[in-house]
Formats: structure tokens, C-alpha cells, sequence
């Protein structure tokens, strides 16, 4: 499988991994009890990574330090999770990546209590979430013997089940949610307007407008339920003056930067084969890697957003069509058809 991340993974850790959203988060969807623990003011993201490389495509691991209020020398760890669909063993995934964060204290400390471990689940799939929050659950036994079981349990946000007024915190953060909330559904495209119009008075500073970039970029990646009218519309709405100018502007800036990283791929691909080559053939023939590249993962991501998953002879299918044209048939196809086997059959037909 190739190194790609989930769009919703993608927007979620850019988003998550600013502390003022973080934070704010913390503070409106923690059991008050547990945030009156804390000490807001000392959130720290870190930067240990402690996902397995054969779950790095499918779990994301954000992971933030905060002391607690009591002014001991103890600590909390919190710990994100964040999907866009059930999983019924979350509670074993979240104890592996507890493990692991215990082993990587106790390397550095080598001594002294473990850290406290908050694991937060934030969930806006459109099926119902049934896993059981506490870690037992997973198990089937006799009362008498739980005692030999290890127990905890995490946070669960299920942002699919609240009204959209039940929503707080920041702009940034109610965007955020509500975004997450609608990014699967098809009321998208009228609820739109209403979540950019949080962003209105953000728009004008610097950090709003990356935030916004942000917002633009998954709606494109990780949605087919608008297409690039319906977000110009949906700015233009919001932003009279200025909306309809905006879309064109980021597009320009993801075009450049598509051009830049394929133009960065071909110099070092040109190197690679020889200066006598010449770095200009490296750069023309980058380009042209970056386009197909880029090609090929907008049909992988869009049949992993719909199918979940793709096959290692479809990817292999894939990276042996050198026509963008194909590819961008295939795409539209992957966006279209009702069934990964469907999208199969067609590749097969266009390739013969």
C-alpha cells in the first residue's frame, strides 16, 4: 500500500495539532470533573510518534502532555483518536498505543509513577458507534474472574449525534466539528455557508486564512458530497465582497505548489540518474512524475474514502498507467460507481 494518509486523518491532525484548539476542546467536551484536574495553560503537544508502521495508514496519534493541577511532579498524557467510521476494537488499538508511550517513559525515566493516559475517541461516521467505552467490554466472563482483567476507559465524542447547537467552543473549533459532522452526509452542500460563516471574522488575519486553506483543501480531498462550485458559491455567500476571490487565489497556490513538488521530484530523480542527463530533462520528466503521481492518489484516496480499502492488483494496475487522461477517467469512475468490484471491471475495460 502506498504511504497515504485518510483525508479525514489528514485535516484532523493539522486542525488538532494547534494548541488553542486543543485547549479549547479539552475545556468543553472533558467531564468537568477531569478538566478541573488539569492545568490547561501547560498543554504541550509532543513529538513522539507511537503508531505502528502497519497501522499508520489507519490510525492517527496525536498526542498532547499537561500537568496536573495539583502541582505534584506527576503529569497527563491525552491522547486523540480520531474516526470517520466503527471500530469495535478501538479500546485494544488505544491500549496498544498506551503501551507503548509507558515503554518510551520508562526509557527515558527509568524510574517512578507512569503517567496518566486520557484517551479521547472523536468519531462522525453516519453509522452508529457501539463499541464499549470501557477496555472489559471486549471480554465475555464470569465476575469472579474480572479481577485478572485490565480495565480503563476512554472519552468518547460522538459528533454525529449532537444537534448542531450542541456544538461549542472556538469558531475554529465549531467549524472543525461541524465540518466533520457534515463531511460524509448529504446535507453538506446546504450547511456549507452556515460553517465558513463561522470563519468570517477569522478570515481577515493570517491565521485564518490558513485555517481556511485547510477547510478548502479537505473539502476537495475528502469529500465528493460538493465540488468547487459549490464552495465558491458557499464563499460568496458568506463573503460578498471577497469570497469569489478567494477560491481561485488557493487553487492558483495548489497548482504551485503541485508544480514546485514535482519540479523538487524531478531534480533529485535527475541527480539520480546522472548530472550528464541534465537537470532540466530531470525537471520536465519530475513534472511529469508529480502530475501522474498526484493522478494516481486522487483515484486511490477516493476509492478508500467509498471502499475503504484497494487492493495490492488494482494499486499495481494503477502505478503502470502512465496517461493522466486515464487516470483522470478512472477517477471519476472511482467517484461514481457502486462497488469496488464495479470500479475493477471498469479498469480492466479501459486498459484493454
Amino acid at each position: 500500500m502506498p504511504d497515504l494518509s485518510n483525508p479525514h486523518d489528514r485535516f484532523f491532525k493539522e486542525v488538532f495539532s494547534r494548541r488553542k484548539i486543543a485547549k479549547d476542546f479539552l475545556r468543553n467536551y472533558l467531564p468537568q470533573e477531569v478538566f478541573d484536574c488539569l492545568v490547561p495553560e501547560s498543554l504541550n503537544l509532543t513529538k513522539d510518534s507511537f503508531v505502528d508502521k502497519e497501522l499508520g495508514a489507519y490510525y492517527s496519534d496525536l498526542l498532547y502532555q499537561i500537568d496536573l493541577r495539583d502541582g505534584s511532579d506527576s503529569y497527563v498524557y491525552v491522547l486523540f483518536e480520531h474516526k470517520s467510521y466503527p471500530e469495535p476494537l478501538i479500546s485494544f488499538h488505544l491500549l496498544r498505543y498506551m503501551v507503548k508511550i509507558w515503554e518510551q517513559h520508562l526509557k527515558q525515566k527509568m524510574s517512578g509513577d507512569f503517567p496518566i493516559i486520557i484517551p479521547i475517541v472523536i468519531y462522525h461516521g453516519t453509522v452508529k458507534w457501539k463499541a464499549d467505552k470501557n477496555f472489559i467490554g471486549l471480554f465475555k466472563c464470569h465476575e469472579e474472574l474480572e479481577r485478572f482483567l485490565p480495565d480503563f476507559s476512554h472519552v468518547l465524542c460522538d459528533i454525529s449525534g449532537f444537534r448542531d447547537e450542541e456544538i461549542k467552543g472556538i469558531m475554529t473549533l465549531k467549524a472543525t466539528l461541524l465540518l466533520l459532522k457534515y463531511i460524509l452526509r448529504d446535507e453538506l452542500r446546504d450547511r456549507l455557508p452556515a460553517i465558513l460563516g463561522l470563519l468570517r471574522e477569522l478570515i481577515s488575519k493570517k491565521t485564518g486564512m490558513e485555517y481556511l486553506e485547510t477547510v478548502l483543501t479537505y473539502l476537495v480531498r475528502g469529500t465528493d458530497k460538493v465540488d468547487e462550485e459549490d464552495m465558491r458559491s458557499a464563499m460568496e455567500e458568506v463573503l460578498p465582497l471577497t469570497g469569489g476571490e478567494i477560491m481561485p487565489t488557493i487553487a492558483e497556490r495548489w497548482i504551485e505548489q503541485g508544480v514546485q513538488k514535482g519540479v523538487q521530484q524531478g531534480i533529485q530523480k535527475g541527480i539520480r540518474q546522472g548530472v550528464q542527463k541534465g537537470i532540466q530533462q530531470g525537471v520536465q520528466k519530475g513534472i511529469q512524475q508529480g502530475i501522474l503521481q498526484t493522478s494516481r492518489e486522487s483515484v486511490i484516496e477516493a476509492l478508500e474514502i467509498r471502499f475503504d480499502a484497494v487492493t495490492q492488483s488494482v494499486l499495481k494496475k494503477l502505478e503502470d498507467i502512465d496517461d493522466p487522461n486515464v487516470l483522470k477517467m478512472l477517477h471519476k469512475r472511482a467517484l461514481r460507481v457502486g462497488s469496488f468490484q464495479e470500479f475493477r471491471d471498469a479498469m480492466d475495460f479501459v486498459l484493454e
